[in-house]
């Protein structure tokens, strides 16, 4: 997987649609060679949450079951 220095120079980043309108709550996702990075948009020199594909797929997957036990 790619470095979190190489993500922030290389990575094409995409904003969440959950972030907010005023840009307070932002999160931007990038697909990297074996993986996912994560960032805050309104810091995008700061850290950078790398994780392999298995481990995004189960946060995801738990998030999908989170918003399914609110309803």
């Amino acid at each position: 997987m790619a470095s979190a220095a190489s993500a922030r120079t290389v990575a094409v980043w995409h904003k969440s649609s959950r972030s907010s309108a005023s840009g307070s709550n932002c999160v931007e996702v990038a697909g990297l060679a074996g993986g996912v990075a994560v960032r805050d948009s309104k810091d995008p020199a700061g850290p950078v949450l790398m994780f392999d594909r298995p481990a995004w797929v189960g946060f995801l997957s738990g998030l999908s079951r989170g918003s399914s036990d609110r309803r």
